[in-house]
C-alpha cells in the first residue's frame, strides 16, 4: 500500500507528522484502499501559517484577477469531472450519475465565486453632510477553515472556499478522513489554474486537526457541515475563541403528499429523494406524510415494488441507481434502527437488511427499506438515520401534516406534493423550516441564493453559499469622508448631525 495521504500544505505535500493512520476503504468491497495521515496541532498550526503568509498578497490582488483564476479553476473541474466522479464513486461509494450531479453542483458555486467583481461593489452616498461622503466596501476577514463531511466529499467544500477565496481571504480546508483523495485532486487543478500556493491549504485529520482550527488565534472564520452535535460543538467553541461560525446540522426532512398530489411524480419523487446516494444526504427525504388513509394506503401500495427494484451495486456499474454506505460501522447503524423501528412497532413493508450483492458480499451494501404506520415518538422519525430507510407518517389532515414537522427539532428542508396553489402558497409561508419545495423534492437553492436550515439544522447568523457567503467572508467597512476645502474652521464639541447645523 501507498504513503498516507498526505497534507498540502503552501502548494506542497506535507505528510501528517502524528505517525497516526486511519483506513480509507472502497466501500463496494470492503476492501482498505489507501491509509490517510492524521494531523497534529502543529501541522494545522503550519497550514494556518502558510494561508496567514499568503492573505496579504492574495487580498490586494484586485478582484478581476482572482475572478479570472477562478474562471480558470472552473473550466478545469469541467474538463475532469469524469476523473473526480471516479474518485467519488472509489472512495465513497457513488453512482457515477449521483457523483457527477454532486460535482455540477458544486462548480455552479465556482462559477457563482467568479463574479467577485459585482458581488463586493460597496455603496456610497454623497453630500451626506456638508460636504462629506460616505461610501462602503466588504473586506476580507482573513484566514478561514472549512470542516467538511464524507457525504459530498466535492461539492460541499465548494461551497465554501471558492467564495471565501474570491472575496480575498485564504483558506485551510479539513475534509473528511473518510474520503479524503478529492480535496487533493481538487486542489491539484486549483494551482494548475494559477493560484499562488497557501491560498488553499489542505489538512488531512481527525478531532485533533479539528480543535486545533477552532482554536488557533489566527483563524478568523470557521464553515461546518456534519450532524447536529458536532455542529453545536463547533459552533460554541469557536464562538468562545472569538471566531465567526456557520455550522450546518442534522436534518429530517418530510415530504408532505396531499390528496390531489399527482402519485407517479410523488412516487418518482420520493425514490429519488428518499434512496439517491443511499439516504447519506442532510437534504434526503426521511419522512413521507400522507394525508389521509386513502392517499397512505396507494402511495405506499405504488413504492413498495418501485423500492424493491432498487437497483443497487458498486459504482463501477453503469445501470446501478444506489451504492454502498460509507464504512460497515455505518452499515450496521443503519440496520439498528431497521431492528428498532421494527421493536417498535412500525410496519416494515420493505426490508434491505439481507441484501447481498454477489460477487459484492463484504461492500457495505443495504437495500432499500421502507417502513409504513410509524409514530413520532419511534427512533426511526426522531433521529436523522441517514441511510436509505424511508419512513411513513400518516396524518388525518393538511394541518395535522404542518403541526407534526413543527414538533420536528430538525427545520432543514421540506416538501408539498400538491396541484391545489392555495395549499402550496399556505404552506410555502407557514412552514417554519430553512428551505421549502413545492413539487420539488429535495430544495437546495442554486448556487446565487443560499443554503440553511432552521431551529438544530443551523447554528450560526448566515446560510451557506450564495449571497450569505459573501456576507459570512467579508467585514463591512464604511468610510466617511471630508476634504479640506469643505471643513468649516473652529472646532465643534457637538455630536454630528450631517444636517449642515
Amino acid at each position: 500500500m501507498s504513503d498516507p495521504i498526505a497534507n498540502i500544505i503552501n502548494g506542497a505535500a506535507v505528510p501528517a507528522s502524528s505517525g497516526r493512520t486511519l483506513p480509507v476503504w472502497n466501500p463496494a468491497t470492503g476492501e482498505q484502499q489507501a491509509a490517510v495521515g492524521l494531523s497534529t496541532a502543529e501541522d494545522v498550526a503550519a497550514a494556518v501559517a502558510a494561508a496567514k503568509a499568503a492573505l496579504p498578497g492574495w487580498a490586494a490582488t484586485p478582484p478581476a484577477r482572482r475572478a479570472r483564476l477562478m474562471m480558470r479553476f472552473m473550466a478545469l473541474l469541467e474538463d475532469n469531472r469524469e476523473e473526480l466522479a471516479r474518485i467519488l464513486g472509489a472512495e465513497h461509494g457513488k453512482v457515477r450519475e449521483d457523483a457527477l450531479g454532486e460535482i455540477q453542483r458544486g462548480i455552479e458555486n465556482v462559477e457563482f465565486a467568479c463574479s467577485a467583481t459585482e458581488l463586493l461593489k460597496g455603496t456610497y452616498s454623497r453630500d451626506v453632510g456638508p460636504a462629506i461622503d460616505i461610501f462602503t466596501q466588504r473586506a476580507p476577514v482573513g484566514v478561514c477553515a472549512g470542516i467538511t463531511p464524507f457525504n459530498f466529499p466535492a461539492m460541499v467544500p465548494m461551497w465554501m472556499y471558492p467564495i471565501a477565496i474570491a472575496c480575498g481571504n485564504t483558506f485551510v480546508l479539513k475534509p473528511s478522513e473518510r474520503d479524503p483523495s478529492a480535496s487533493l485532486f481538487v486542489h491539484a487543478l486549483f494551482r494548475e489554474a494559477g493560484f499562488p500556493p497557501g491560498v488553499l491549504n489542505v489538512v488531512q485529520g481527525d478531532k485533533v486537526a479539528v480543535d486545533a482550527l477552532l482554536t488557533h488565534p489566527d483563524v478568523a472564520a470557521v464553515s461546518f457541515v456534519g450532524s447536529t452535535a458536532i455542529a453545536r460543538y463547533i459552533y460554541a467553541t469557536g464562538a468562545a475563541h472569538g471566531k465567526r461560525v456557520q455550522a450546518l446540522g442534522g436534518a429530517k426532512n418530510h415530504l408532505v403528499v396531499m390528496p390531489d398530489a399527482d402519485l407517479d411524480q410523488t412516487v418518482d419523487a420520493l425514490l429519488g429523494a428518499g434512496y439517491g446516494s443511499a439516504g447519506e444526504r442532510c437534504m434526503a427525504v426521511a419522512v413521507a406524510v400522507p394525508v389521509g388513509e386513502e392517499t397512505a394506503d396507494r402511495l405506499v401500495a405504488a413504492l413498495k415494488p418501485r423500492v424493491e427494484g432498487l437497483r443497487i451495486g458498486p459504482a463501477t456499474d453503469p445501470d446501478a441507481e444506489m451504492g454502498p454506505l460509507i464504512t460497515r460501522e455505518h452499515r450496521d447503524r443503519v440496520a439498528a434502527y431497521i431492528d428498532a423501528g421494527v421493536a417498535q412497532g412500525a410496519d416494515l413493508v420493505v426490508d434491505g437488511r439481507g441484501f447481498r450483492l454477489q460477487g459484492y458480499e463484504n461492500g457495505f451494501f443495504l437495500g432499500g427499506t421502507l417502513f409504513d404506520r410509524v409514530t413520532p415518538e419511534m427512533s426511526i422519525y426522531t433521529d436523522e438515520i441517514f441511510g436509505p430507510v424511508l419512513s411513513t407518517v400518516r396524518v388525518p389532515t393538511y394541518e395535522a401534516a404542518v403541526d407534526l414537522i413543527h414538533g420536528h427539532a430538525y427545520g432543514n428542508g421540506v416538501a408539498v406534493f400538491t396541484r391545489d396553489g392555495d395549499t402550496a402558497r399556505d404552506f410555502a409561508d407557514r412552514i417554519e423550516i430553512g428551505m421549502v419545495g413545492v413539487n420539488v423534492p429535495i430544495p437546495v437553492p442554486v448556487a446565487y441564493h443560499s443554503f440553511g436550515g432552521w431551529k438544530a439544522s443551523l447554528f450560526g447568523s448566515h446560510a451557506m453559499y450564495g449571497p450569505e457567503g459573501v456576507q459570512f467572508f467579508t467585514r463591512l467597512k464604511t468610510v466617511t469622508q471630508r476634504w479640506p476645502s469643505g471643513i468649516k474652521e473652529g472646532a465643534n464639541l457637538s455630536f454630528p448631525s450631517m444636517d449642515g447645523s
